[in-house]
């Protein structure tokens, strides 16, 4: 993967100025929420409206569209409506086996799909959900999760560890983006860059987000650092510099360098000049 998923950030469909607003934030993703942020009587008119916001440019941003389950009178349409609508995928809510993904794959065949990860179900089916064939990413819903799971939160989030697991090693296996829950409390940026951290050393790609003043700490916790990115050169460099003296491995900083961290380390530079190709 080489497009940044460092920060995806809900917006809800039926705000056209936060949908105008997000042209410009510095969010590698946008998930337009058609579900949980739409009230039942505004449903089909943020259909149309998103339909119409999607028209406009929204520079190198992904734009995500989480349309409602196809077990609601909104769903079809939704799918329907943005299978060739602008959007660079559909993200279907709570998602408990692969199977849950066919429908919309067939009304939308040229889109791909996001899968939220968010039912106790679907932790336990993980790896059948992401070997689904049109699945592109995997986004936690651990607010859902934690209602179902009736867990209490913790800041080490323990009871969400097993789940978060699971769908992480889905996710890699069948090579799926995969993005981490929202942290409730937007205005405490100290507790979201620890739980930020936590889920980049765990291997999430990003985090989702429910406000802009969030953007930040997201996207400088899921880049690499100046540190890692001059580290990642010397590692190949000096990787380079063994094979050429008929070496299979090297030493950088009293630290073993072979192949696998090679690979590694040119991934922390790709994604480094992903990240600086957005900002520029």
């Amino acid at each position: 993967m080489t497009r940044p998923y460092r920060s995806v950030l809900y917006i809800p469909a039926a705000n056209q100025r936060a949908m105008e607003k997000a042209q410009n934030l510095a969010a590698d993703a946008i998930i337009f929420d058609l579900e949980d942020a739409v009230a039942p009587a505004e449903k089909v008119g943020a259909r149309d409206l998103l339909a119409r916001a999607l028209l406009a440019d929204y520079g190198g941003r992904v734009r995500i569209v989480r349309i409602n389950g196809m077990d609601t009178e909104w769903g079809e349409g939704d799918a329907r409506a943005f299978a060739a609508a602008g959007a660079d995928a559909v993200l279907v809510p709570k998602v408990s086996r692969g199977a849950d993904l066919d429908r919309v794959a067939a009304l939308v065949p040229d889109t791909p799909l996001w899968a939220m990860m968010e039912t106790a179900e679907g932790m336990l089916n993980a790896a059948e959900i992401a070997g689904h064939p049109r699945l592109q990413g995997m986004v936690m819903g651990t607010n859902d999760l934690a209602k179902e799971m009736n867990s209490r939160f913790r800041p080490d989030r323990l009871a969400m560890m097993a789940g978060l697991g699971l769908c992480l090693l889905a996710a890699r296996a069948h090579g799926r983006v995969i993005v981490d829950g929202v942290f409730n409390a937007f205005k405490d940026d100290e507790g979201l860059r620890a739980e930020c951290e936590q889920g980049r050393d765990m291997g999430f790609d990003g985090k989702t987000l429910i406000h802009p003043a969030q953007l930040a700490v997201a996207n400088q916790v899921f880049a690499p650092s100046q540190a890692e990115v001059e580290l990642a050169r010397r590692q190949i460099d000096a990787f380079d510099e063994a094979q050429a003296q008929g070496k299979g491995v090297a030493v950088v900083d009293g630290k073993i360098v072979e192949n696998l961290h090679v690979e590694t380390a040119r991934a922390t530079l790709a994604k480094a000049k992903a990240i600086a190709a957005l900002a520029g």
